[in-house]
């Protein structure tokens, strides 16, 4: 493919209270095995663009540990590759990054040195799948200066949390607002762009020069009445998980055959690092109805409606019902869990007791079990 391909992973979101506390919202685990970047970057591998840069930031322990090689996702090549950029102190700068366009200014060399005509920007919190080939010959067809990738959003109080736009018969973009609180307008953005190489660059180093440091309201909404800006719509399967409650939501949403045939099943397969766990143990007693569990798991007690990550112990008599377990949790014996969402590596002592009654609950047990 003769695009490039950026994911920005790097920011942090206080709606998904403590889930964020220990890894960055492009780490967090999704559908048993996976993480929440090897969306995009299976559909980065499976459209065939060979080289790729991530941005990582925020809590980018476990993330950069997740990307320690590139073999998963087929960029171990000798043309191309995939590349991590952390914030980097140097002579000229020793800042975070600002915003999704700083962090691009700042790892400008990676633009410069490539060679390919065009850019994917993706973000890394969305779960997807998408052929970028399409949306770069509709780009090329429209002779659009920026493409956006847009879906529709049905439920009005989530509007809120994305970029809304508003397209012509052309499907040119005549109208875009980051995050209102209100619009009459259903069409949001689903953080996919396809730029030319040279006019992103240009682009960014001019907000980097004027102090301007976000992608969307420095240069999408600045430039959309100076630039041929145009949406693509998509139908498919598309969520982010940038609140806990959307997390939860796009999680329990792989209990339906459908999506799970989608993502599972049909080609292009998504792709993520493998992990060495046996499979999953079913002991005499255990009940498990319309879940996902993943290898490494030993059930004893009940599971339904819910979806196990790996390597999670669950006890004699213990009731696991509408909940996600995260990595290595461990369940005591007669432990009832409802409309959670439980963090890695917990310890839930025997006889507990947690119920998420108005929306889902978090749970979090600080314990030694696992040493830092």
């Amino acid at each position: 493919m003769r695009a490039i391909g950026i994911i920005l992973a790097g920011g942090n979101n206080n709606r998904m209270r403590e889930l964020s506390n220990r890894r960055a919202i492009a780490a967090m685990p999704i559908a048993g095995s996976y993480r929440a970047i090897d969306f995009a970057l299976s559909s980065m591998a499976n459209s065939h663009i060979n080289k790729v840069a991530v941005f990582t930031q925020y809590n980018a322990r476990s993330l950069n540990e997740h990307l320690s090689s590139s073999k998963w996702w087929d960029f171990g090549r000798k043309q191309g590759g995939l590349f991590v950029f952390t914030p980097t102190i140097t002579k000229e700068n020793s800042l975070w990054y600002q915003g999704t366009a700083d962090a691009i200014y700042q790892n400008i060399d990676f633009l410069k040195s490539s060679h390919e005509p065009y850019v994917v920007i993706a973000s890394g919190d969305c779960v997807y799948k998408l052929d970028y080939n399409k949306v770069l010959e509709y780009h090329i067809a429209k002779r659009a200066d920026v493409t956006i990738v847009c879906t529709t959003c049905n439920d009005p109080s989530e509007i809120e949390r994305f970029g809304v736009l508003r397209m012509n018969e052309d499907s040119r973009i005549e109208e875009f607002e980051e995050k209102p609180m209100v619009s009459p307008y259903n069409t949001v953005s689903a953080g996919i762009y396809i730029i030319r190489r040279r006019l992103l660059i240009e682009l960014v180093e001019k907000a980097g020069q004027e102090g301007r440091n976000d992608f969307v309201r420095d240069i999408l909404i600045r430039y959309k009445n100076l630039k041929r800006i145009y949406g693509y719509k998509i139908d498919t399967f598309w969520s982010n998980i940038s609140t806990a409650e959307s997390y939860y939501k796009t999680n329990m949403a792989f209990l339906n055959p459908e999506v799970r045939n989608y993502f599972f099943r049909q080609e292009p397969a998504v792709k993520t690092r493998i992990d060495d766990f046996p499979p999953a143990k079913y002991n005499p007693g255990a009940v498990v109805k319309n879940s996902l569990v993943s290898s490494g798991c030993i059930i004893n007690g009940t599971v339904e409606n819910s979806i196990l990550f790996k390597d999670v112990y669950v006890g004699n008599n213990c009731v696991i019902k509408n909940s996600v377990i995260l990595n290595s949790v461990y369940f005591g014996d007669n432990t009832h869990i409802e409309n959670c969402i439980v963090e890695s590596r917990d310890t839930i002592k025997a006889n507990s007791y947690f119920c998420g009654e108005d929306g889902v609950k978090i749970v979090v047990e600080n314990n030694d079990r696992f040493a830092v």
